[in-house]
């Protein structure tokens, strides 16, 4: 209706000679002066003005146009930059214990400027897929999420409620589930299923049309898991295999002559650049992805817990959430100096390849894979640190910005209703006060986030962060 006024509007203006102001386009909201950024090219078009209608963005021009267009609310952001909203492409809202925590972490990643996330499983599969729906719907407050619901495995998982299986029928039963919960990606990991029935469960999900994100086991190369049908790596220490032949090594491990840690230790002994850099290439034909996940590396291998105990983000955090963090911390207890150093050596490496890896054509989606089991990995606020490490490493800061935007919506097949902005789509905006290509740290300072068209200004923000802050002092103190 409201673009029927519109255009009758303009039609009378024309033929009877209404004064030109009721010929203007009236958008629900209309900013005014911002430097908008181009993720895709890096351009940027100053004292832009950017409208939204319904949760849509409607227009996107520059100064010039400002005389075609009003908005029933207009909004100056003059010195300000505006992107689209962030996507992390790794987390895990998990917790049976921790239901109520995880609930109330959602408006905080909006706080944070980051209005999509991929879940990639837990022991709340069914929980996160209602969660998903009912923000979809809008009867809940939060980020879009894309989820795997639960994960594939094989029998007798660390990890709880995972949907185990010890054959190919299992596998096809457990998929049909996966077809039940319509999911939006399949999730495998390797933490106790055999390499054999590894393959043929990507093989089996890739054909029945899911993306199919991954460990990569150590029985297996990841050419092979990439020829099955495999659409992207989580964790970005699985390519340093790739600096090695990895076929001689995967033998040795399938017939028991060398353990999965001896392994490990060959291909980052052994690692040369120029193998790597050749695989890259070769994944990148493939359409394969890869989700780096550096913080969790980082932050267990140069380890500062005061530092950590006292950052801000805690007091979101409720103690049984935070409590979760420790038992990463005890294993390292008794690392000797050489553990330690591999370690570093281990990070370092890593992280080099992200340039590479850019290089190769390879689609790096940022991700920080936080989860109450991975310490200090704070959820929302993760992403942003995970970009400064993504620039630290080499990444410019467009390439972040990409890996935390469009590389999503690409891998997804979402790029046509969101991560741009760009008329038609889905108006999930951050407004920064500095310019994030000079440096990625500016996604920190945030001015406001558009959520699917509403706007929040500071002051709706600071108060989405009190509200977390009530809420964990609620459940610490019903706890005690």
């Amino acid at each position: 209706m409201k673009k029927y006024i519109k255009r009758v509007l303009i039609f009378f203006s024309i033929v009877i000679g209404i004064p030109s102001v009721y010929a203007q386009d009236t958008h629900d909201l209309l900013l005014i002066g911002a430097n908008i950024i181009d993720v895709e090219t890096g351009q940027i078009t100053e004292n832009g003005i950017l409208a939204i209608d319904d949760d849509q963005i409607s227009f996107v021009g520059n100064a010039g146009s400002r005389n075609n267009h009003m908005g029933q609310v207009e909004i100056d952001l003059s010195g300000k930059y505006i992107i689209p909203g962030l996507w992390d492409m790794h987390v895990h809202i998990e917790g049976k214990d921790l239901i109520e925590d995880n609930k109330a972490l959602f408006p905080l990643y909006v706080a944070f400027g980051v209005t999509t996330v991929r879940d990639m499983a837990s022991d709340l599969g069914e929980q996160v897929l209602t969660w998903r729906d009912d923000i979809s719907s809008g009867a809940l407050f939060g980020p879009q999420i894309f989820t795997a619901g639960r994960k594939l495995e094989g029998i007798g998982s660390i990890w709880p409620d995972d949907l185990e299986i010890s054959n190919e029928q299992e596998l096809a039963l457990m998929l049909d589930k996966i077809d039940n919960y319509k999911v939006d990606l399949v999730k495998i990991t390797d933490n106790a299923l055999n390499g054999d029935l590894f393959l043929k469960s990507v093989q089996a999900s890739h054909n029945r049309g899911y993306l199919v994100s991954a460990h990569i086991p150590y029985d297996l190369t990841i050419s092979d898991v990439a020829d099955a049908g495999l659409s992207s790596i989580e964790h970005a220490s699985y390519l340093i295999r790739l600096g090695s032949d990895e076929t001689p090594i995967v033998d040795q491990v399938k017939s028991g002559n060398i353990t999965n840690a001896q392994a490990q230790l060959s291909y980052l002994n052994n690692f040369d650049q120029e193998r790597a850099n050749t695989a890259y290439r070769s994944l990148a034909d493939k359409g394969v992805a890869v989700s780096p996940t550096l913080i969790g590396s980082k932050k267990l291998t140069y380890l500062d817990e005061e530092t950590e105990n006292n950052h801000p983000f805690r007091q979101y955090l409720t103690d049984l959430f935070v409590s979760k963090y420790q038992w990463r911390i005890d294993r390292m207890a008794n690392d000797t100096l050489a553990d330690k150093q591999r370690r570093i050596r281990n990070y370092e490496l890593v992280a080099s390849q992200l340039p590479h890896v850019q290089k190769s054509g390879m689609l790096i989606l940022a991700g920080s894979d936080s989860a109450p089991v991975n310490t200090f990995v704070y959820p929302a606020f993760a992403l942003h640190e995970e970009l400064t490490y993504f620039q630290d490493a080499g990444l410019t800061p467009l390439q972040c910005l990409q890996a935390a935007t469009i590389n999503g919506a690409k891998f997804l097949d979402k790029m046509d209703e969101l991560a741009t902005l760009s008329e038609g789509k889905n108006a999930d905006i951050v407004v920064l006060n500095s310019n994030p290509l000079d440096d990625i740290k500016a996604t920190q300072d945030i001015y406001a986030v558009i959520n699917n068209g509403t706007y929040l200004d500071r002051g709706a923000l600071d108060k989405i962060l009190e509200t977390a802050r009530q809420k964990r002092n609620e459940l610490n103190q019903s706890r005690n």
